[in-house]
């Protein structure tokens, strides 16, 4: 299997560091809001990702963290008047639900920054001690960028220019401008824990390296996170922890594309920032997975106003075709090996998603033409597609409860409208062509338009 390793700037062969066993860390979410769909898109990658190692075979320990202590959830707590605490685990609970409705599996792991700050105080302790941090004189503590000459390996950034988008805060207490905080001074009103500088709280990049080392140990074999946090926040973390141990923190770095809504990026600015909650109220949680899961995830994914309807409607033609199979061949159980050979060969290939949710579309016509020559074939090729992309999260559900939810309702048609359609279907089924464009003239003279698909046809309304 290969893994495009954002360190080295190519696809590696997957080696992990002990035989049959991958430790693997995913950076989480912020708790300063709700879920939107750029942490539903990271989240559900790095389950796929971490399921599809368990199928080829590995024990995989995957932890992912909650930043519940920081700079916006502080601003919060001061907007809201809820103490920042309270208000941290209030949010976590809002995501890990919209979480649940969208059957995106919890980690193996689920690390708190607020859980680990003697972990935390320990590590910049140890790193102060090997004279890679240094205290401020104001109650904060600063890594010293200088004592790591390795700094910027993963963005490839200088010194020349990674200041930019970068915060400078407190230059007066620092030895350079770019060394950057682990522990800072507690503001009044602000939460705090005693430590050996003062009542502060840790600084956000040293949270990661801290809850890493408690959980797996000096070293992991797979970090991931979104590109945003390639720079400042993964390069930090790679110059504390290997800083502090000598040793190569992780051995693949992996990173997700970011999001888009209409070719802009989303940000509360603009007013574009589209909620979890809010798309799962419109859409079932596999026409979410099926949109999100179609692109590259190194990709930055575009979400148009139809991404999701077009999912929806993918999966709405899927279902009525294994309905109509599961009814017409009850007891064939046997399945298409090639099938799943095919899905592990793309997702062997850099969990190549794209490619595999491609090829579905080839079954399927495959699979109708079985049906429509009485061929048990068909049931076999649905069989694996259930047991192969339900890895995915995708086809889990009951043909037909799925349908009821979530196909286009009959009932909104007129039962003479209904008729008319029904009676051009047959034409077409005769090859009466000429009967069948008088009825499509009638359908729309009664203000109906309609579009023969593969299962059938479709009525819009003019």
């Amino acid at each position: 299997m290969k893994i495009y390793n954002s360190l080295t700037r190519r696809k590696e062969e997957f080696i992990p560091l002990e035989e049959g066993k991958v430790k693997m860390y995913a950076c989480g979410i912020t708790v300063s809001g709700e879920a939107h769909i750029g942490h539903g898109f990271q989240a559900l990658v790095y389950d796929v990702f971490r399921k599809y190692l368990e199928k080829l075979g590995y024990e995989v320990t995957y932890a992912r963290n909650y930043t519940d202590v920081d700079d916006k959830i502080i601003a919060k707590s001061h907007e809201t008047g809820i103490p920042a605490d309270r208000y941290a685990a209030m949010m976590i609970e809002k995501i890990d639900a919209v979480m649940a409705k969208a059957h995106i599996d919890e980690p193996t792991l689920w690390l708190k920054a607020t859980e680990n700050i003697q972990n935390i105080i320990s590590f910049i302790q140890d790193l102060i001690r090997g004279g890679h941090a240094y205290e401020g004189g104001n109650g904060d503590v600063y890594f010293d960028v200088d004592s790591f000459p390795a700094y910027g390996q993963l963005s490839g950034r200088s010194k020349e220019d990674m200041l930019d988008g970068v915060r400078v805060e407190n230059d007066e207490c620092k030895k350079n401008a770019y060394d950057f905080a682990l522990w800072k001074a507690a503001k009044e009103g602000e939460i705090f824990w005693d430590s050996p500088w003062g009542k502060g709280r840790p600084g956000w990049h040293i949270e990661c390296s801290a809850m890493n080392r408690a959980a797996f140990g000096d070293r992991i074999d797979i970090h991931g996170g979104g590109r945003d946090l390639i720079f400042p926040h993964h390069e930090n973390e790679i110059a504390q922890s290997e800083a502090l141990t000598g040793k190569k923190f992780a051995n693949y770095w992996m990173h997700n594309g970011l999001i888009k809504v209409n070719g802009q990026k989303m940000s509360k600015s603009v007013g574009n920032v589209l909620l979890m909650e809010d798309i799962l109220a419109k859409y079932s949680d596999e026409a979410l997975k099926f949109a999100l899961l179609s692109s590259n995830y190194r990709a930055d994914l575009n979400i148009t106003d139809n991404l999701f309807p077009d999912a929806e409607a993918h999966l709405v033609r899927f279902y009525t075709l294994i309905d109509k199979i599961e009814t017409a061949f009850t007891a064939e159980e046997g399945g298409m090996p090639e099938i799943d050979e095919k899905f592990n060969a793309a997702m062997s290939d850099d969990f190549n998603t794209a490619l595999a949710l491609s090829d579905l579309f080839g079954y399927f016509k495959e699979a109708g033409k079985l049906l429509a020559e009485n061929d048990p074939a068909a049931k076999r090729i649905v069989n694996q597609i259930r047991r192969t992309y339900g890895l995915l999260g995708l086809f889990k559900k009951d043909a037909k409860e799925y349908l009821a939810a979530y196909a286009p309702k009959g009932e909104d048609v007129p039962e003479e409208v209904q008729a008319v359609a029904e009676e051009r279907k047959a034409a077409r089924a005769a090859r009466d062509w000429a009967r069948s464009d008088e009825l499509r003239t009638r359908l729309q003279s009664m203000g109906y338009a309609v579009k023969d698909t593969k299962d059938g046809y479709e009525l819009t309304k003019i």
